[in-house]
Formats: C-alpha cells, sequence, structure tokens
C-alpha cells in the first residue's frame, strides 16, 4: 500500500507534499522542516517539536489492492495549533513617585493566542500578597499614588494554553514626615508629662513615619544630646529633669517635624526615714517624731500601731504624734510609713518605748592639779533617753537637762568637803524622778603596819590605802628626811593600784634608811597623811678570827693563809686584806704604807685556808682577817708579815750532779765524733788521743762514714760519755779534756790550717754550772 501525507495552509488551495511510503520505505520532504520534525511510519504522520506553520489542512491519501482492483482512499484533517504566552515585561512610570502624584503600570507580552486575560498583585511583608482590583487589562494606572501603594507589584498573562508572571518591580512612595510620637520606659504619666525614678535606665523612643526612614535629633532643654531614634539615659538622675525634643527629617524631601515632652525626675530622700519618741509636756508625754526630709516629690509620712493607722494625719516630709505617758506600756513598739513614688513599698521605722532598769550611778573626780571638780551621773538605755540633771545641797539646779549622762564640771573648793550633790532622772513612762547622791570626802589613809622592823640588807615594803570615796587622790610617799621620792629613784619603787600604794626601799641600811616615812593623800576639797616607822637592825658582831700560818711560796709570788676563829657566833664568810709594808728598793718606811686592799670576800664560812697569788717578790705585804655575818664585819685579826720557806740544799745538790753528768756526756760524745770526722784536718789532736802506731796500726779512714763506724766502735768498747779513753802505748802527749763545741761545729766547714809540729798541745775545758 502507498500512502501520501499533503499540507494546505490556511488561506491557499495549493496542497504541499510532505511524505510518502510504499510501505517498505518512507520518505519525507525537506520542505515540511517548518512544521517541526516530521516522521512517517507504518502510515502514520508524526509531527514533534510542533510550530506554527503547521495550522491548516493535512490530507491522506492511500492506494492499495482490493480483489485484485487498485482503490484509493483518502480523508482530511483540520489541525488548529494554539500558542501559549510568554512571561510579560512590567514597567512603571515612576517607580519612586511622591505621595499624591500618579503612577501608571504596563504589562506587555510578545505572542499568545488570544483572547490573552490579565490580572495584578501587590506583596508587602505586612499583608502578604494582594490583588489590586484597580487592573483588569494590560495597563494598571494609580491616578494618586499614597504610601499605601508602597510594596512589590507584579503582573499575570494567561490565555487557554498557559499563564505567565513577569519580575517584582517595587514602587516605593516617598512621603513623610508625619508627626513624631515619643515613648518613654518604664511608662510613668504625670499630670505634666512623663516621671522616672533616679538611678532608673530609661529609654526614649521617637517614632515618625517616614519614607525614607526619618533621621532623628534630641534635644534637651534646646541644647542637642543625642542623635538616633533612640535616646538611652543609663542612671538618670534629678538634674535630668527637663523637656525633651524629637526632631525627624526626611532628607530626601528636606522636610521635618519636631514633638516635645516633660520628664520629671523622681528621687528618695537621703538615707531612711528615722523616727524616735521625745519626751514632751515636763515628762508627761511622749511625742513620736518621724522625718525623713528631702527628694521629689516629698515622702508621705504616718504613724500607724499594730496594724491601725493612728490618729494623726499623713504629712510630707515629718510627722509627730503626741501619746499620753501614763497611757504607754513600757515596752510598746510604733511605726512610721513612709511612702514615695519612687519606692516600690512603702519604707518602714519602728521605735519602741521603754524604761531602763534600775537607777542612775553618779560619781565625783578631780581633774590634774586638782583645779576643777566634775561631777558625772549616767542611766544608759530607754526611748525616749533619760533625762538626768544635777542639783547641789542648798537644792539649786547645777547645769542643764542632758539625756543619759550629765556631766557638771566646778572649780574645787575646800569649802565642799562633806557636801552633798543630788542627780536626778525622770522619763515620761515614770511617776517620779529618781535620785543619786555623790558627797564629796577629804581622803582618809589606813595602813596595816605603821611600824616595819628588817635587818639591814633586806628589801622593806611601807603600803598604804585609800578608805571610801577619794575624789581621785593623788598620792605621794616622803622619806625619812621628808623628801618626796620619786620613781625614777633606783633605790625605791613606787607601785599602786585602785586605791592601795605601796613603797619599797631597796638594801636597807641602818644609819641611812631607818626612822619614819609619810604617805599623804591630796584630793580637790583637802588633804590627808599617814606615818610609818621603819626600823633597820644590825646583824650581830661575828666571832674573832687569827691567823694560824702565813707563809710565802718559794719564789714569794703567792702566801698560804691559815685561821682560826675565837669566841662564838654567827657569820656568813671572810674577808683577806692585805697592804704593802714597805719596799726595800725604794727605802720606804712602815709608816708610809698603804690603805688596806680586800683581795678575797668570798669564802664560805666553813672554810679555814686560802691562798693569795700575784704577789710582787720585791714587796712585804702584811694580810689580816675579818670574819663577816651578813653586813656587820668582825674585828680584824692581828697584822702579820709572811715568813719565807725552811731551806733544803739536797734536792737542788742531786739535781745539779745529774744535770752535769748529762751535760758531760754529751758533750764528749760530740767531741770525739768531731774528731774522727776531721783526722786530717786537726792530726795533732787524732794523735793526742789515740797516739802513733805501726803502719798496720793505723785505721784507715778516708770517708766520714768510716769515722762515724770508728765512733760506734769504740762506744760499744764500754767507753761512757764524758769518760776518758786507754792511753795507747805509743802516746808520748798527755790526753787532754775536750768541752764540746757549739752544733754547728759539728758541721763540716773549711778545712783548717796545717800546724807545724812543733806547735803545743791544745787543751779542752768543760764547765759545768749547776742553780738550785
Amino acid at each position: 500500500m502507498v500512502v501520501f501525507w499533503s499540507f494546505t495552509k490556511l488561506g491557499s488551495v495549493v496542497p504541499r507534499a510532505v511524505a510518502i511510503s510504499n510501505g517498505v520505505e518512507a520518505k519525507v520532504e525537506k520542505a515540511s522542516a517548518v512544521l517541526g520534525q516530521v516522521r512517517l511510519r507504518n502510515g502514520t504522520l508524526e509531527v514533534s517539536d510542533l510550530q506554527t506553520a503547521a495550522q491548516g489542512h493535512f490530507m491522506c491519501q492511500a492506494m492499495y489492492e482490493e480483489d485484485g482492483e487498485i482503490k484509493v482512499g483518502y480523508f482530511y484533517i483540520e489541525l488548529v495549533v494554539l500558542v501559549p504566552v510568554p512571561q510579560p515585561f512590567l514597567q512603571m512610570s515612576d517607580p519612586t513617585p511622591v505621595e499624591g502624584a500618579p503612577v501608571t503600570m504596563t504589562c506587555v507580552v510578545k505572542e499568545g493566542t488570544p483572547p490573552v486575560e490579565f490580572s495584578w498583585h501587590r506583596h508587602t511583608s505586612r499583608e502578604g500578597t494582594v490583588a489590586v482590583t484597580e487592573g483588569g487589562s494590560g495597563l494598571l494606572n494609580l491616578t494618586t499614588a499614597n504610601r499605601t501603594h508602597l510594596g512589590w507589584y507584579t503582573c499575570t498573562a494567561h490565555n487557554e494554553v498557559n499563564s505567565q508572571t513577569s519580575d517584582r518591580m517595587y514602587l516605593d512612595v516617598i512621603y513623610g514626615p508625619d508627626e513624631p510620637v515619643i515613648s518613654i520606659e518604664p511608662f510613668a504619666i504625670t499630670q505634666n508629662g512623663f516621671s522616672a525614678n533616679e538611678q532608673e535606665e530609661v529609654v526614649l523612643t521617637c517614632l515618625a513615619p517616614s519614607n525614607p526612614p526619618s533621621h532623628y535629633i534630641w534635644f534637651y532643654n534646646s541644647s542637642q544630646v543625642h542623635s538616633g531614634q533612640k535616646y538611652v539615659i543609663a542612671k538618670i538622675s534629678r538634674t535630668q529633669t527637663g523637656t525633651y525634643t524629637c526632631l525627624a527629617q526626611n532628607t530626601h524631601l528636606d522636610t521635618r517635624a519636631q514633638t516635645t515632652v516633660v520628664l520629671t525626675v523622681y528621687y528618695l530622700p537621703e538615707g531612711k526615714p528615722s523616727c524616735m519618741p521625745v519626751p514632751a509636756a515636763n515628762f508627761q508625754d511622749i511625742a513620736l517624731q518621724c522625718s525623713w526630709p528631702g527628694g521629689f516629690p516629698p515622702a508621705r509620712l504616718q504613724w500607724v500601731r499594730s496594724g491601725q493607722e493612728a490618729d494623726a494625719a499623713a504629712s510630707f516630709s515629718s510627722a509627730t504624734s503626741i501619746q499620753r505617758g501614763a497611757d504607754v506600756r513600757n515596752g510598746s513598739s510604733y511605726t512610721c510609713l513612709a511612702s514615695h513614688p519612687a519606692l516600690r513599698a512603702d519604707a518602714v521605722c519602728i521605735t519602741t518605748v521603754w524604761v531602763p532598769r534600775g537607777s542612775p550611778t553618779c560619781s565625783a573626780m578631780a581633774t590634774k592639779q586638782n583645779e576643777y571638780l566634775m561631777l558625772s551621773c549616767d542611766w544608759a538605755g530607754g526611748l525616749p533617753r533619760i533625762a538626768l540633771w544635777w542639783r547641789d545641797w542648798r537644792n539649786r539646779v547645777l547645769g542643764s537637762l542632758k539625756p543619759s549622762s550629765n556631766i557638771y564640771v566646778m572649780h574645787s573648793n575646800s569649802t565642799l568637803g562633806g557636801k552633798e550633790f543630788t542627780c536626778l532622772a525622770a522619763h515620761p513612762l515614770q511617776a517620779s524622778a529618781r535620785e543619786c547622791l555623790v558627797r564629796l570626802e577629804v581622803p582618809r589613809l589606813a595602813a596595816e603596819r605603821t611600824e616595819v622592823s628588817l635587818f639591814e640588807g633586806g628589801e622593806a615594803q611601807l603600803a598604804c590605802t585609800l578608805q571610801g570615796p577619794h575624789l581621785g587622790s593623788e598620792v605621794f610617799w616622803y622619806n625619812n628626811k621628808h623628801q618626796v621620792i620619786r620613781s625614777d629613784t633606783a633605790r625605791y619603787r613606787l607601785q599602786q593600784g585602785s586605791a592601795w600604794f605601796s613603797l619599797t626601799i631597796r638594801d636597807t641600811e641602818w644609819l641611812r634608811d631607818s626612822g619614819t616615812y609619810h604617805c599623804a593623800a591630796v584630793n580637790a576639797v583637802g588633804n590627808a597623811t599617814l606615818p610609818i616607822r621603819l626600823h633597820v637592825k644590825k646583824y650581830p658582831v661575828p666571832p674573832n678570827v687569827t691567823i694560824s700560818k702565813l707563809l710565802y711560796s718559794r719564789q714569794r709570788t703567792q702566801v698560804q693563809l691559815e685561821w682560826v676563829t675565837q669566841g662564838s657566833g654567827n657569820l656568813t664568810g671572810f674577808v683577806v686584806q692585805r697592804q704593802e709594808a714597805k719596799k726595800p728598793s725604794l727605802g720606804l718606811s712602815r709608816s708610809a704604807a698603804r690603805a688596806w686592799e680586800t683581795v678575797a670576800s668570798d669564802i664560805e664560812p666553813d672554810i679555814r685556808d686560802h691562798r693569795v697569788g700575784g704577789l710582787d717578790p720585791a714587796v712585804v705585804y702584811a694580810f689580816r682577817i675579818l670574819a663577816v655575818n651578813h653586813r656587820t664585819t668582825g674585828h680584824p685579826s692581828e697584822v702579820k708579815t709572811p715568813a719565807d720557806p725552811p731551806f733544803n740544799a739536797y734536792p737542788a745538790v742531786v739535781g745539779a750532779a745529774v744535770a752535769g753528768m748529762v751535760v758531760a756526756a754529751v758533750a764528749s760524745l760530740l767531741a770525739f765524733q768531731y774528731i774522727i770526722r776531721h783526722r786530717e784536718t786537726n792530726p795533732r789532736l787524732h794523735d793526742l788521743l789515740f797516739g802513733l802506731a805501726g803502719p798496720d796500726a793505723h785505721e784507715h779512714i778516708r770517708t766520714p762514714d768510716d769515722a762515724e763506724s770508728a765512733a760506734g766502735a769504740v762506744g760499744e768498747t764500754g767507753g761512757a760519755p764524758g769518760g776518758t779513753l786507754p792511753t795507747a802505748p805509743f802516746a808520748r802527749e798527755p790526753l787532754a779534756e775536750c768541752h764540746p763545741a757549739p752544733p754547728a761545729a759539728i758541721q763540716e766547714g773549711p778545712p783548717a790550717l796545717d800546724l807545724p809540729a812543733d806547735d803545743p798541745p791544745v787543751n779542752i775545758t768543760i764547765t759545768v754550772t749547776a742553780t738550785p
């Protein structure tokens, strides 16, 4: 079967070939590309990506064989192509009009199958998206633009195929500023404006509708203080009360508007409310006083009791309520309430009316030098406080009334002795005043002992006391010579308490300290004295002492003393004294002897001997001994001169002999050693000692070592130090005694000179001296 497709454009009668198929293959005419992408499958014509040129008549013709005959069939198809609308394009005559000016908006589409319809919408953040009823076509005309027209605008075009919405476009209507509105936080309205409490944070906000937004400037009392919509005062003070003005400006239109408000700063009075009761009507009534001055506005005060308001009406800054004293119980409490706009709750002040227990205490004392008398009266506590005043013995009031404590000062006078002064105390809760008496007394002295006795050397303590009220009396001590005793004296120690006084006398002596001492007291109205007798006794005389032995040492630099006591009596030690009797070298006589010098004073009482050293052998000394009983010294012993010790020569002789033998032995040994070592230097001396012999008899000594060995051999044969050697048969000259040479001679020196053969023999002498 052969299929043939043709297309006839609307308004034309000439068909155009589109595609043909013989059942095996198909062919599409190139010119049919204006219709879209054309394909022919099994006689079916497919057109994709359809174009508007494809709108017209399509005819299909088919040739086929049926029952041996060729038949032709055809049919027509009319194709209508619908075109969708593209995205519209939105235009505004003036996107930023001033409020009141006309604005025209146009919505345009390039194509689309009619009929094409239009709709308009506005979008704002507050209202969202809303339809604009003023426009129903592609044209939106706002004859008078205002701030309500401000927002994002879109237009939508739609036909039977589709619908499309344009991009948003903003209509910015310029207006304002309107009259500013000022708000204040925290919000508090007064008759004249706004109020704020001192030290609060105050935020002033200004709002003036405007597009573009307003620029805000703040003024305080016509002076610029801030720029911005909000003006924050962190801690407002009372000095910031005044007028605040907000100026709003539209810089685009160069327009402005302003508003002014009055801000009053409330502040509390300083501190807290104070309340106290005071006596009134000559101590018959009680006036409750409450005050809290200052602040703005003044604090409102009112007295209440037990939760009920008092009879007195409220007042500002101070409030007073009078209560009858006889109707008030001891310990009653009253409350003062203080209210103020700056307070969240009322301030409370509570006071209690009470009278203290007991009675007033009074005393009298004098100032230094007793120039003035001071009367003191005290009775602490109570509300209102106790009122005190003084009255003399003639019932005359002294000074003025004072609360709790009253001190009256007057000149001292000896005529005031024995006079009474009265202190009176009054309180509204007491029916009558209470009294306290003071009598001015002359000082009175007493002593536990008026006579004191002790042995000399001890400490004597004298004491006296002030009896009764003594009016600040000053106490002095006088010694046995009627002299005032001062505290800086080394021999005396003064001590005192509140009413006792003591005098301690150190290191007492019989003659110096015995006598009458006086304790004297002086105050502003008189004086008194008390004698105290002191007896200082001497210790008994110790027994007499006799020297039993007094000997020099052998070098006459020490003496040994021994003594005995005679008679009975107490003693505490001994004293050894000496004096120079004479000096032979100076020819001094006994009459020129010096005073006695104590050389030992700490000898115990049970000791009977003592050694005294440090003597000059050239001086003759005299000694004596005294017994001591504490401070009493006994009669001195007889004066004696030390004797020399007895002479004993035997030890000296024996010692000298032994010393001489030792020295001689050492010297002989040194001499023999010297001769042997120096035989060639002193041949005659060698021959003298050892003699001449034949050639075989001579010792061959060539070195000092040979000489030492030879000397050692001599010692081994029995020679003793200091002795003589046996005489050789060939000796022709007598043997000489040798005195040892000094140690320096033993050392080798320069060779000695050769002596001629006929020189005389050499004699050596050894001398030993013994000193006892």
